[in-house]
């Protein structure tokens, strides 16, 4: 059975970072892309951010370019999301995801974890 649990989520303060941790089982996870999606409360989704199997290419929102990192141990079957400078309006339920290309990661993702709340307080 596939699964995807996050974890790191927390309140943190204007400017302030956090660490998100996505460990993934079921299936080889070197051989997948992974990503990271958020929804606050009353807006839809929005893609954060992408990485491919091997860890060599990444995509970003537009809204995080320059502050979030995403990256993938495959040795660890996990996947990161550095999130530097926050500011209130990253305040979310983070979301990882996973399939089989960064293409489909970034506008359809099959495979969700059950997500972590991030808050930022101003």
């Amino acid at each position: 059975q596939v699964q995807l649990v996050e974890s790191g989520g927390g309140l943190v303060q204007r400017g302030g970072s956090l660490r998100l941790s996505c460990a993934a089982s079921g299936r080889t996870f070197s051989t997948y892309a992974m990503g990271w999606f958020r929804q606050a409360p009353g807006k839809e989704r929005e893609f954060v951010a992408a990485i491919n199997w091997s860890g060599s290419i990444t995509y970003y929102g537009d809204s995080v370019k320059g502050r979030f990192t995403i990256s993938k141990d495959n040795g660890k079957n996990t996947a990161y999301l550095q999130m530097n400078s926050l500011k209130p309006d990253d305040t979310a339920v983070y979301y990882c995801v996973r399939d089989v290309d960064t293409t489909t990661v970034r506008t359809a993702p099959r495979e969700w974890g059950q997500g972590t709340q991030v808050t930022v307080s101003s």
